[in-house]
């Protein structure tokens, strides 16, 4: 089984650009499986059913989020609807939708889990022990988990926690893809960070300049995101469906 990771997406743009390019690197790597961090697809962040429905359109099979995903109020109904865009599964048990979704494609069954890590985030229930819990219920050797976390140091800690226990450990938050992809020793797949689709030349796909001042200054600002010189940055990873270990895993990065 091949499954593609596609980094968070950034607004409008970064919809539109993972559209145009999307089905040529599913043919061109013969991807049976795709997932997108969707959780700043809508523009100035978040999630919304419209940008939810471009990535979908798009050619994503699942949509995982972050610490993004309850800022806006219309995407509740369709995390409830548990029909492929999933929030953090370590979030308070009152929180709209659910963390975890299983893509079913009859030949083979992929586990989608989705975690937030707490090293720098808002407050948010220990993913380490909600993994325990969930990988005590679940029945599935193809288990993919994007753990959407600030800290590098928490990100390979979980890394080294599930090897051997999930196929894949995927990184995503700080929107830079980071160079150290690699398989585990015990078979799971990981990386830091998967990267994001957005301006190039921004900050985290925003326009440089908003987050230069704001540094300057440390006054508030506005954000705005970057439309300009676009690229995309993806994982490919290769799972062996009757053990659930990853075989390999590349960095896949286009440019504008």
């Amino acid at each position: 089984m091949k499954v593609l990771f596609l980094g968070d997406v950034v607004g409008k743009s970064g919809c539109d650009f993972v559209a145009r390019h999307l089905g040529s690197i599913k043919k061109t790597y013969g991807v049976d499986a795709c997932i997108i961090n969707g959780e700043n697809s809508a523009e100035g962040n978040g999630i919304t059913p419209d940008s939810a429905r471009m990535l979908f359109d798009a050619g994503a099979d699942v949509i995982t989020t972050g610490n993004h995903v309850l800022k806006r109020k219309e995407i509740f109904p369709k995390l409830d609807e548990q029909n492929g865009i999933i929030r953090p599964a370590n979030y308070h048990h009152s929180a709209p939708g659910t963390g975890v979704f299983v893509l079913d494609k009859l030949r083979w069954q992929l586990c989608v889990i989705n975690l937030q890590g707490q090293a720098g985030m808002e407050p948010c229930g220990n993913p380490f022990e909600k993994i325990d819990q969930l990988l005590q219920e679940l029945p599935y050797k193809n288990i993919l988990v994007d753990f959407h976390a600030e800290m590098t140091s928490e990100k390979k800690a979980m890394g080294y926690y599930l090897d051997g226990r999930v196929s894949a450990v995927l990184g995503t938050h700080t929107h830079v893809q980071t160079a150290d992809e690699r398989i585990l020793p015990k078979g799971t797949a990981y990386i830091t960070d998967a990267g994001m689709c957005g301006g190039k030349n921004s900050v985290l796909g925003v326009k440089k300049e908003i987050i230069i001042q704001k540094f300057l200054t440390n006054l508030p600002a506005r954000f705005e995101y970057d439309h300009q010189d676009m690229e995309l940055n993806a994982v490919l990873i290769e799972i062996d469906n009757a053990s659930g270990k990853a075989q390999d895993i590349q960095r896949i990065r286009i440019e504008e």
